[in-house]
């Protein structure tokens, strides 16, 4: 009897579940996977009971509720002057994790080449894979995590379709500024290619750094498919609330795979969403503001333990260097953290590929260990500095 199809060959059991299984089977905090401690606006938790208790239980359109498809129209206009038509330019999927996956296997065919940036969220490899996709990496290297413009351009080729981007950018935190979001622009033009934009972190820079979504630049609406979620920004992950953006074109693309995958999901946390989205601006800086102060405690207490931090622009993580510490393998270091910390955090090789994690000389990054600072309900740094007894 066959157990399993060549498509999944190789890719296992995700870091972050066994990550979270770890943390759970220790009673270890979890620092690894990217959710809160807390949960989101308790005004927007009310618009979803509302929602169940009206009777908004069953299948919402395959594209999504209108009035989030409208909040995600407007979302995008008010934030960044986009244009988008809510009734064509709009879909509303489970998670960006589905939008990724849709977006890829509806806009890329088997031996089609996709550019994405290393170290990669870990579903890009999965999803890459089940396209039957040619997967050409372009890494970006600590301290900075800059993209190197030079071998972006010389990863495209003539199979080259599409460009998988990420910005701000998971696991690094490094948020891409105009002048590299324009040599991918540049590029994506030139060679008449896709550009999958992975935008879950737009609301969670930090020093003032902007997050510019790539659609924003001269020629480039036309052929993005912008990707976002409500997970992150309001603190509803286990919600999977997400949405792609884009032309008409790109668009049915994406919804002619969901169809078949979820179709549709969430019915009444969609409107709750819509609710968020209508956030005032103080809710935006105030998620910064709090975010970056929880980032400054863990970079600090994390330097002051004697890790190399990488201090992240964005996102919710922060990448450290092990190697100060005299350690050299980051699963290795990370399986034992549990017992070693009370904590667990996510090693670095896992969103390379192998033949990148091989040299780390080189590459640094591999021989390093994401860890969370979103965790507001306890000081992460002290955690990690008092071992478990």
């Amino acid at each position: 009897m066959k157990t399993s199809s060549a498509r999944i060959a190789g890719l296992g059991t995700t870091i972050f579940a066994e990550m979270s299984a770890l943390a759970a089977r220790t009673g270890a905090v979890n620092l690894g996977q990217g959710f809160p401690d807390t949960d989101g606006p308790d005004q927007v938790v009310e618009h979803a009971v509302e929602a169940l208790r009206s009777g908004r239980n069953q299948y919402a359109p395959g594209a999504g509720v209108p009035e989030l498809r409208h909040a995600i129209a407007a979302h995008q206009h008010r934030f960044y002057g986009l244009t988008v038509d809510p009734d064509a330019e709009v879909a509303v999927t489970t998670g960006a994790t589905e939008a990724i996956a849709a977006a890829l296997l509806g806009l890329v065919d088997p031996g089609d080449e996709v550019i994405v940036l290393e170290p990669y969220y870990d579903s890009y490899v999965a999803m890459m894979q089940m396209a039957g996709a040619v997967r050409r990496p372009v890494t970006l290297r600590a301290p900075d995590f800059r993209l190197p413009i030079d071998e972006l351009r010389a990863a495209v080729s003539p199979r080259t379709t599409a460009i998988l981007l990420n910005s701000p950018h998971n696991p690094t935190g490094a948020v891409l500024r105009r002048h590299e979001l324009e040599a991918v622009a540049a590029l994506a033009i030139e060679h008449d290619l896709v550009v999958i934009s992975d935008e879950v972190y737009e609301h969670l820079t930090f020093d003032d750094v902007p997050h510019i979504p790539i659609a924003t630049l001269p020629g480039m609406a036309e052929r993005t498919l912008t990707i976002s979620s409500g997970g992150k920004t309001f603190s509803f992950t286990g919600w999977k609330v997400g949405w792609a953006t884009g032309p008409a074109t790109l668009v049915d693309a994406l919804l002619g795979v969901k169809q078949f995958l979820t179709y549709t999901s969430g019915s009444p946390l969609q409107p709750a969403i819509a609710q968020a989205l209508e956030a005032d601006e103080a809710f935006y800086a105030g998620l910064k503001s709090q975010l970056q102060s929880q980032r400054d405690q863990l970079c600090e207490g994390l330097a002051d333990i004697g890790f190399e931090v990488f201090v992240p622009e964005g996102t919710y993580f922060a990448t450290t260097d092990i190697r100060p510490l005299g350690f050299s393998d980051g699963i290795e270091f990370c399986r034992s953290l549990p017992d070693v910390a009370g904590v667990v955090a996510i090693p670095h090789q896992v969103f390379y590929d192998p033949s990148t994690s091989q040299g780390a000389e080189t590459a640094q990054e591999p021989r390093g260990i994401r860890v969370g600072h979103w965790f507001a309900g306890r000081s992460a740094s002290n955690l990690l500095s008092s071992p478990r007894r």
